[in-house]
């Protein structure tokens, strides 16, 4: 639980904002490169005069394709529950420690929900939710 000191070390709305920027242009940009997936996968599904070869090599591309949609979808919703933070308030503060995050992490993973100490620990199963 985030103690009344940490609470009060906000972002102001101008800096919410600039990050706002950022999380819609990934946001489009990603919505974007799903689309294009959508249209290679098609692609490959309507081939149909393939010799087994061809059929195993456009099976592995639709495999891969679906596996960088799952990634693109699971950041979406990342970003989605970023923004939700911001219209709440409380983006740039870590879900699990409460600090304000650093300008630099979220400069790099704008949709980042923990610091980094709580990520490593989110990432090494010892976070407790």
């Amino acid at each position: 639980m985030p103690s009344t000191a940490t609470k009060a070390a906000r972002m102001t709305k101008k800096e919410m904002e600039k990050y706002r920027r950022l999380l819609d242009d990934k946001k489009s940009s990603l919505s974007a490169e799903i689309a294009k997936t959508r249209s290679a996968e098609e692609e490959t599904t309507e081939e149909s005069t393939q010799d087994i070869a061809d059929k195993a090599v456009s099976s592995y591309t639709r495999e891969f394709l679906y596996s960088l949609t799952d990634g693109e979808r699971n950041t979406l919703l990342h970003i989605d529950d970023a923004l939700a933070r911001i219209d709440e308030g409380n983006y740039g503060l870590c879900l699990n420690c409460g600090q304000l995050m650093t300008e630099k992490r979220l400069n790099a993973v704008p949709w980042a929900p923990y610091c980094l100490d709580c990520q490593e620990l989110s990432e090494k199963g010892m976070l407790q939710n």
